[in-house]
């Protein structure tokens, strides 16, 4: 592994433990050049993911991209770190066991919602304002509607 701060080509790994869920390996590493300590992640893939854009455009499946969408969804909630990993690496993990080697962002968006539907309705909204593209206060209006009615109990009187 190279050093991100020397560019030595030979760090030293210094200690390994499980992270996420046993999802990953963290590895704390040394440079021996400059002395500089830094931590990798190393993460089973199951196969290389390519996303299909809306405009037909294909790019790589990006993890990070993926979590920092949720994690600016779930800016300033209730919400811990872990849990933004967890649901990360469950989006991930079902992507990767669907057979499928070319995912529509439409997927991946609909993962994203389903989601956060069961953690956190702000940060839910958050998201589905830019992702179905809210262009007027009617359309956020008729989405919280429609997240009220689905919250309530049945049965359950507006009087």
């Amino acid at each position: 592994m190279k050093c991100p701060f020397c560019g030595c080509d030979d760090t030293q790994v210094k200690d390994s433990r499980d992270a996420d869920d046993n999802t990953a390996i963290r590895r704390r590493r040394e440079c021996p050049e400059c002395g500089s300590r830094f931590t990798t992640f190393e993460r089973v893939q199951l196969r290389e993911l390519v996303v299909i854009k809306k405009d037909g455009e294909k790019m790589k499946f990006d993890r990070d991209k993926l979590a920092r969408s949720i994690e600016i969804a779930v800016r300033k909630r209730p919400v811990t770190p872990e849990r933004v990993e967890k649901i990360v690496n469950s989006i991930q993990r079902r992507l990767e066991t669907s057979g499928e080697t070319e995912i529509p962002s439409q997927t991946i968006g609909e993962y994203v919602m389903e989601a956060l539907s069961t953690l956190d309705h702000i940060a839910y909204i958050r998201f589905a304002s830019v992702y179905r593209d809210f262009r007027e206060v009617k359309d956020f209006e008729e989405f919280v509607d429609t997240i009220d009615r689905l919250a309530k109990p049945q049965g359950e009187n507006n009087d």
